[in-house]
């Protein structure tokens, strides 16, 4: 198995198309500045994409925002506004329209709270989300469960 660390705002379009089985960006997202490109070029190298993020619109941030009126700091988003490596704060809401837009297929959608699986409205209780994505038109090759990720 082979492992890259690169530069994945500049360096993705030197891979061939489908140079890699998966694709993991993991806790990259809300820190990438391109993003639509990032996504795209993954796709492009990768037969499936795995994106995990924190969920910027959990019941606790918008307690904190609303409450306090202050950015959140949580255990999944634990910095301060001023030293924060975030460029932008996603929610799976806004994930999941971005994926419908680019039509993007989404094969799975894990939502995860502190100690458990969420089941019930992820975007208000999950506190971090895992995406596994490939290009709409992509068939899979082994028998994947489809999941169709609840509102």
């Amino acid at each position: 198995m082979s492992v890259f660390h690169d530069d994945i705002e500049n360096s993705l379009q030197e891979y061939p198309d489908d140079s890699f089985d998966y694709v993991i960006l993991n806790q990259s997202m809300q820190e990438v500045k391109k993003v639509d490109c990032v996504i795209g070029e993954s796709l492009r190298i990768g037969r499936k994409v795995i994106i995990g993020f924190p969920n910027f619109a959990h019941f606790k941030s918008r307690i904190m925002l609303f409450f306090q009126g202050k950015s959140p700091v949580t255990k999944s988003l634990p910095y301060l506004w001023l030293d924060t490596p975030n460029v932008r704060f996603l929610s799976i809401t806004d994930f999941k329209d971005f994926c419908a837009r680019k039509n993007i297929r989404i094969v799975e959608a894990h939502y995860l709270g502190e100690k458990t699986i969420v089941r019930f409205l992820p975007n208000i209780f999950a506190l971090n989300a895992i995406f596994v994505l490939t290009n709409r038109g992509y068939e899979p090759q082994s028998k994947l469960r489809s999941i169709r990720p609840s509102a």
